[in-house]
């Protein structure tokens, strides 16, 4: 009986842990209305907050594609001046709940997901917020390589009204 006690402990938290990777930021709320068609396609990385899978790399690229089966293949691609060469990591995107909110998980490493929620997708779906499961995520996409100073302000400005720390904010150099 012990040993399944702890089996069921362990797979309550692996399965706790799971979820919580997926989750919405305290404050956050994901845009209704999505439509992925639409947002589909080449993004560029502005700016965002640092983390190891990124660190070093200029460039960053996220390129959308919708699947037959309704998932999203997400190709990011970055380039490290450190080596002199392109990174790339293929992953899947899916839906937590409905289509139509911007709310998905996406896994580089099989049936691990991280949550990917848009907070702000301006209506020509040419900027978007994006932060992960906690406040120590966020990204500022464009569909251009460079973005106004409207744009960053308002970035900037509703990413400290939600809790993140913009001072830590990295830049993305793009050489287009």
């Amino acid at each position: 009986m012990k040993c399944f006690l702890n089996q069921s402990m362990v797979i309550f938290l692996l399965l706790f842990l799971v979820s919580s990777c997926t989750g919405v930021p305290k404050g956050i709320k994901p845009v209704d209305n999505f439509d992925l068609t639409k947002y589909q396609g080449k993004w560029y990385e502005i700016a965002r907050l640092d983390h190891s899978f990124e660190r070093g790399l200029e460039q960053i690229t996220a390129q959308y594609t919708i699947k037959k089966d309704g998932d999203v293949k997400v190709n990011n691609r970055g380039f490290s001046p450190e080596s002199n060469k392109w990174k790339q990591a293929t992953g899947n995107a899916k839906f937590v709940g409905n289509t139509n909110t911007g709310h998905l998980k996406v896994s580089f490493f099989g049936p691990f997901y991280g949550a990917y929620v848009i907070f702000y997708l301006d209506d020509n779906y040419q900027h978007a917020f994006v932060s992960g499961p906690d406040t120590s995520y966020l990204w500022l996409l464009s569909r251009a390589p460079k973005v106004s100073s409207e744009v960053l302000q308002r970035f900037i400005m509703l990413a400290n009204k939600k809790g993140f720390n913009t001072e830590r904010l990295i830049f993305v150099k793009h050489n287009e």
